[in-house]
Formats: structure tokens, sequence, C-alpha cells
């Protein structure tokens, strides 16, 4: 039978990475693609970090946000957890015919507060109209470009002992749009969709041993943590009792058979440092607002070469793995 296309390759997880690896980056490989960052890094008269995505969230707005606050504040984390100061954003929008001029009134708005807030701009973009029942409303595709002021974070340059560090409370986002979309508990919980930028600048500008950052956004936690490590001869153990969630998360995740380890974040950031500066990074993270909450969940380890293991509240161990399947289609 031939394969085609489900929702499990846009999840974030096994499939997706089966995409990426099999089939796109053979076809178009350099260096600049081969690293599979958040975003590119190219030289030329200066180091410039260059990322791309698309935007796909239904509803498209949802507590906390929406999909063009959403869109910006994605490209732009993609920049800042590469080193990079971000500047400047593309802005490509494909509308549905019969889309409300209202709801794109309020999308526009929300890209220019996001970007203002930021400090980016939005220097060029274009516009296309499908045909009704060809769209879903509204999809955006953004593309951006930053400097490079902090050079050499990657996954590459972890090593056992480092400490994992999450900026604060993980699976927000995804079970938020999951409950916009359902009706279930409106208004209970907000997306954490917000600008990293401003964060990424306070951890890196401590002069701490910052291996690599990332935003965890499709696949959650444990599908981003399992990219820094599958098939190197570290892994990381990460401590259940010490990862944040809001009992809001918890108790929605229970109720749909969600795990908030596997739920998207849109607002939260996962750092590697050198142990010695944890309480350092910790200290800048809780000085900003974005990083309030943030806390140690785990360790770099030697002892589980290529894993993830969570040591849970119960004293057992558990494997995670990266997510398989679609968990939370159309999240972002």
């Amino acid at each position: 039978m031939e394969e085609i296309i489900t929702l499990d390759y846009g999840s974030g997880g096994r499939k997706t990475a089966r995409l990426i690896e099999k089939l796109l980056v053979p076809a178009f490989s350099n260096p600049a693609l081969d690293s599979l960052g958040d975003g590119a890094i190219i030289e030329g008269a200066e180091r410039l970090a260059f990322s791309t995505d698309s935007f796909v969230v239904d509803p498209i707005f949802f507590p906390g946000g929406d999909i063009g606050k959403l869109a910006v504040c994605g490209t732009v984390n993609d920049l800042a957890v590469c080193g990079a100061a971000p500047k400047y954003l593309s802005l490509a929008l494909i509308l549905e015919e019969g889309l409300p001029m209202r709801e794109l009134e309020t999308v526009v708005a929300s890209i220019q507060k996001a970007a203002e807030s930021a400090g980016v701009q939005i220097v060029t973009g274009d516009t296309k109209v499908v045909e009704k029942g060809r769209g879903d409303k509204l999809y955006i595709n953004t593309a951006g470009i930053g400097f490079v002021k902090y050079p050499g974070l990657s996954p590459r340059s972890i090593r056992a002992g480092d400490a994992v560090i999450v900026s604060g409370t993980v699976g927000d986002h995804g079970t938020a749009v999951m409950l916009a979309r359902s009706g279930m508990m409106e208004g209970e919980l907000c997306s954490d969709c917000a600008a990293l930028n401003g964060l990424c600048e306070a951890v890196l500008s401590t002069g701490a041993a910052v291996r690599v950052l990332r935003d965890p956004t499709r696949g959650g936690v444990a599908t981003t943590l399992n990219e820094f490590i599958e098939g190197g001869e570290l892994g990381i153990i990460l401590d259940e009792e010490k990862i944040p969630v809001r009992p809001q998360v918890q108790a929605a995740c229970d109720m749909l058979g969600l795990d908030p380890l596997y739920c998207a974040n849109e607002g939260k950031l996962l750092a590697v440092v050198d142990a010695s500066d944890a309480e350092c990074v910790l200290a800048a993270m809780r000085e900003t607002d974005a990083g309030r909450d943030a806390a140690v969940i785990g360790k770099v380890s030697a002892e589980t070469p290529g894993r993830l293991v969570l040591q849970t509240a119960f004293g057992g161990r558990r494997i995670l793995q990266k997510l398989t399947g679609a968990q939370l289609p159309r999240i972002c």
C-alpha cells in the first residue's frame, strides 16, 4: 500500500523526524541545514540566524493568545535559542474565503503588538486567498533573521553532570488550545505564548557555560530532550517531583489522557548548563517575568546513554521516548 502523509507527520515526534531526516535533509543538505537547530547560522559579513515556521492552530483564538501572536513569538523564539538577537520577520498570510474581516483585523493587531513587544520589524510579506473549505480560516508563515551574539550553542556540547533547567510550568499551551477546541474547562487555563528573546539574553549574558537552549514546542519537553541525546553516549535523568506543572494542566491532562511532558509550550525555555552555573542561570531566569517559575529538573548522565529517563515520584524509573503519533494536532 502506498504510504500517505497523516497527521502524525506534523506531531513533532518520530514521524516528523523521519520525514526531515529521510527526505528533506538528504534533498537539501548543506552545513547550515544539517545541524537541524531551530534556526540556521549563516556565515557572511555578520553571522546571521535564519528561521522559518508555519502556523495552523485550531482554533485561531485561544486563551492567552491567537495565531498572530503565536506566529511572531514562535519565530522570535527560534532565533533567540540560537543565541541571536531577532531583528526582522517576513509575514505570509493564507486566508480562506469567508474569513470575517474583523477576525483578520484582530489577528493583524495582535501581530503588530507582539512584534513591537519583541523588538522586531515585519519587513516583507505576502497574502493569498483560497476557496472556502480549503484553508480553515487562516494559515500564517513567518521567517525571521537575527544577528548571532552568542555562538556555539549545540546539543553536541552537553557534558555528563550538566544541569537541565526549564524556565517555568510545562504543557500550558497545548492543553489550553485543546481545551479551547473542546469547550471544556473554558477560562481555567491560558497559553504561555510569549517571546523569549529577553529571557535568552538574561541567561546568556551571565557568562555561564550554557551548552544549548531550546523552546520545547511540538512534542513538548520530552521530545525536545530526546533530540539532544539520541544516538549519543549521554542520557538525561529527570526528577518528576521537580518538574513544574500547573494543577489545572495536570487535571486537564488526566481528563484527556495526555502527558504534560509531551504537550506543546510556546513560552518556555529549556537550558542545559554546567552544573556549577545552574544557580546563576536560575537566578537570572527568575528575575524575568517569563522565568519566575524556573527550576532544575534533571541532569545529563552517562548512566543512561541515548535515553531520557524519568525518576518518578513513586521511586521507580520510566523511559520517555520521542512522541509517537499526533497527541495534539493543529496546536501551533
